[in-house]
């Protein structure tokens, strides 16, 4: 009775630790397309809008996507908070607490670290250059992320629980 009840633990704890790394591969295409449509935003307002920077940002926080609207928030946060704070020291700051709550890679968050960079630096013309590049490399790790998530969130889903199997059959 104890041995089936404990090969069972083992089972589904290993079959949820597999769909955990499922999910992150799963939640990645969809982290991106939600950064890529809050960057379209942010293009339109500094563009179209001719928006000083902290109020499209926070325009940007009341409209954007629930997973993404702490990036902007904690920009937001950094600028008002913090006196002398330059937009590109408060996007790095903002990043590194925004980065570890997503599916991201470090190389979405490079594209991101990249834009920041320019962020209230530059002419309007520069920026809409720059959140263009973004979007457009966003677009092809988008791409990129939706291929991995359809040949791996299958994988670690029955990955893990074939693992806790194989566990129970060694332990047995």
């Amino acid at each position: 009775m104890f041995k089936l009840m404990g090969s069972l633990v083992i089972i589904l704890g290993c079959g949820l630790l597999g769909m955990l790394v499922a999910r992150n591969y799963s939640l990645r295409p969809a982290d991106l397309r939600s950064l890529q449509t809050a960057l379209q935003m942010l293009e339109t307002e500094i563009n179209y809008a001719a928006t000083p920077l902290a109020e499209a940002l926070r325009s940007l926080a009341a409209r954007c996507e629930k997973r993404v609207r702490p990036l902007f928030e904690y920009v937001l946060a950094e600028l008002r908070d913090t006196p002398g704070c330059t937009a590109h020291e408060a996007w790095e700051r903002a990043l590194k607490r925004f980065y570890p709550q997503t599916a991201l890679l470090k190389s979405d968050l490079v594209i991101l670290s990249n834009l920041g960079k320019v962020l209230g630096t530059s002419d309007r013309q520069d920026q809409t250059r720059h959140l263009r590049l973004a979007i457009e490399q966003t677009g092809a790790e988008i791409t990129r992320a939706q291929n991995e998530a359809a040949r791996h969130v299958k994988l670690w889903n029955y990955l893990g629980f074939l693992g806790g199997l194989v566990i129970v059959l060694l332990l047995s």
